[in-house]
């Protein structure tokens, strides 16, 4: 019986911590290309996580992406030029935006 409890228990606690992961969204954190407020996208060219003190927020990767961001909560409004972190779901062959920040308009580590 104890056994049996035992198994149980583990089995729930791992379906518990397995099912935290499956609503995660991806991020990227890139330089912003452009914000169109009329068709509600954002283009950024993605960085890498190789931080350095000459490229404090990573090395540009060369990758464009297009994010919709109709229904994304967006902090201080991007601009060209600022870097943005992006958290993000894929839905078909949309980057569907969830949340916009913009990292270089607010010092995080003050926070």
């Amino acid at each position: 019986m104890k056994r049996i409890i035992t198994i149980l228990a583990s089995a729930l606690i791992l379906s518990c911590l397995t099912i935290g992961s499956a609503f995660a969204a991806e991020v990227v954190q890139g330089k912003c290309l452009g914000y169109d407020t009329a068709a509600a996208t954002i283009e950024v060219e993605e960085y890498d996580i190789n931080f350095s003190k000459d490229h404090p927020y990573g090395h540009s990767t060369g990758i464009r992406s297009l994010f919709n961001v109709k229904e994304a909560k967006i902090g201080i409004t991007p601009e060209t030029g600022d870097v943005l972190r992006i958290a993000y779901d894929v839905k078909g062959s949309q980057k569907m935006a969830l949340k916009v920040m913009n990292v270089s308009k607010q010092d995080l580590s003050k926070k």
